[in-house]
């Protein structure tokens, strides 16, 4: 899994039948200290994720279309939760 910012949603006009009624959403993947990870990427949004919220995503393909419940649906990503905090604990080292 992986923690990411909504950046913008992805208009479809026609799409995969198993997609219909789910936003499209491009994700910026971020590191834990909310600096940005790589390339941003296209995820199936499970949860009404909008523009600018802190999410988390799946990245594996079953995980990805079981979480939006469809079963063998072509999808890799999707957003799997709205991210309120992150705590990081102190290395008791």
């Amino acid at each position: 899994m992986l923690i990411g910012r909504v950046i913008g949603e992805i208009v479809a006009t026609r799409k995969h039948e198993t997609h219909e009624e789910r936003k499209i959403l491009l994700v910026q993947p971020l590191n834990l200290d909310g600096s940005e990870r790589g390339a941003a990427f296209v995820a199936l949004d499970a949860v009404d994720a909008g523009v600018g919220d802190r999410v988390l995503l799946t990245t594996e393909g079953f995980s990805a279309f079981t979480s939006v419940g469809y079963k063998k649906a072509p999808i890799d990503m999707a957003v799997i939760g709205i991210v309120d905090s992150v705590e990081l604990s102190e290395d008791p080292a």
